[in-house]
């Protein structure tokens, strides 16, 4: 099951590079195209846009680890490890009912873009934001999951080993 998990992640890494690589190219032809040519290409910003959008929420749902989310730790490092496992506890339960009842509502919403189409490349919006869908479903399935390791009573809240800059 490791090597299963292992294998999805890398190519969800390699999903988000090869975004990012297709990002860095267009620009590239776009600043070409523009300041050689004199002939800028009409479409390539709405591709970036989307690349990026989909780009960011792609990796917030399939490519970071828990430890490289944005987090405020300050009070939790500070209590002792059973109260740790009650702020994770918390915090899982928070994300999985906020995102969860937020779900419905936003797809919804991603579905009635399906009358709407983009300003050049006439792409359905539903299709542009669905990756916003994606991500919601993702955060739940991840948190859900870490909520159920957390209520392990085996479970030990594990130190944060990050790498620190030695001065």
């Amino acid at each position: 099951m490791k090597t299963i998990l292992h294998w999805l992640q890398r190519i969800a890494d390699g999903v988000a590079v090869t975004m990012l690589a297709v990002m860095f190219l267009l620009f590239c032809a776009q600043i070409f195209s523009r300041y050689v040519l004199n002939d800028p290409i009409g479409w390539s910003s709405e591709v970036l846009l989307t690349l990026w959008l989909w780009v960011i929420f792609w990796a917030g749902a399939f490519c970071l680890r828990h430890k490289d989310h944005i987090r405020f730790d300050l009070l939790f490092l500070t209590v002792p490890g059973k109260v740790q496992r009650i702020f994770l506890i918390l915090s899982a339960l928070g994300i999985i009912i906020g995102f969860g009842m937020s779900f419905l509502p936003t797809w919804d919403y991603i579905t009635f873009y399906k009358i709407k189409k983009s300003a050049i490349l006439k792409w359905r919006l539903d299709y542009v934001f669905s990756i916003y869908g994606i991500f919601l479903g993702a955060i739940i399935l991840r948190y859900g999951l870490a909520l159920i390791q957390f209520l392990n009573p085996n479970y030990k809240v594990q130190e944060d080993k990050d790498e620190q800059v030695e001065e």
